[in-house]
């Protein structure tokens, strides 16, 4: 099947694959349908008994039907509510009928007594919305798996000097170390998305740097504003507004630029604040 032709069923898909459902665009609604790439995905996740496993966006169950086979329990996120209504039968899920943008999921883990192990198909529109409302919950997450569109995740991963390093980058590797782990194609879909798919783990860092992720996000922002510029012309001003007497390279792009730099910087902002 050609990716761009999105509205051709994958070969073999039958009624069934959707089970009577019809996908909606709203909630951006993909559903994985490829058993070999489900394999891969839970190879990477790897679930065990006894671990707290929560998954955002189950849909018809492609990852949590494998998943709690193994895990034998999984509490599960959905805001579709015909989804949820057929995921409550199952004694083994614990549903969460919820916009996951309204989910406490510090709750959750008081509730399991035990750091989470968060999987999920992430909604493409609100992917990046999902990952920093997760990111104040950070130290109560063993790791994360998340499919997410394929150009996401390679920013994700970025390192400094490459076109990819960006806001998000910084944002998310200050506080997780990351990797894509498997590559999903658009036919793998039903209805396929017109894009590439990735799966990225994300692995909390043990002994973060403390930050204020407000103030990082501030600074960052302002780097990035004008990338293909110099620090000097951005960057620049804004440490000069805070006043901050520092050695900070501002002869660098943005993107050339490590996040070890960025959290330093954001630290001596913090102290002089």
């Amino acid at each position: 099947m050609r990716p761009d032709r999105p509205n051709k069923r994958p070969s073999g898909l039958s009624q069934r694959t959707t089970q009577g459902h019809v996908a909606r665009k709203r909630f951006g609604q993909n559903f994985l349908n490829d058993m070999a790439v489900i394999d891969d995905i839970v190879r990477a996740i790897d679930p065990r008994p006894g671990q707290h496993l929560v998954e955002i966006g189950p849909g018809l169950g492609a990852l949590t039907n494998p998943v709690v086979a193994l895990s034998q329990h999984l509490t599960v996120i959905e805001l579709d509510r015909d989804l949820a209504a057929r995921l409550r039968k199952r004694e083994e899920l614990t549903v969460i009928e919820s916009d996951v943008l309204k989910v406490d999921f510090g709750e959750i883990s008081r509730e399991r007594q035990g750091r989470l192990r968060i999987i999920g198909n992430l909604p493409y529109n609100i992917s990046s919305p999902i990952l920093f409302h997760l990111l104040p919950w950070a130290a109560l997450v063993e790791d994360q798996h998340f499919m997410l569109q394929k150009e996401v995740v390679d920013r994700m991963v970025a390192e400094p000097g490459n076109k990819e390093y960006g806001r998000l980058s910084v944002m998310l590797q200050w506080r997780y170390d990351m990797e894509s782990v498997v590559d999903v194609p658009p036919e793998s879909f039903t209805p396929p998305p017109k894009v590439d798919s990735a799966v990225v783990r994300m692995v909390p860092w043990a002994q973060p740097a403390d930050v204020n992720p407000a103030i990082l996000e501030e600074l960052v922002a302002v780097a990035f504003s004008q990338r293909r510029k110099i620090l000097r012309n951005t960057l620049g001003q804004w440490i000069e507004q805070k006043g901050l007497e520092t050695d900070f390279d501002l002869q660098r792009r943005a993107e050339e630029v490590p996040v070890a730099d960025y959290v330093q910087l954001a630290q001596l902002a913090a102290q002089s604040a």
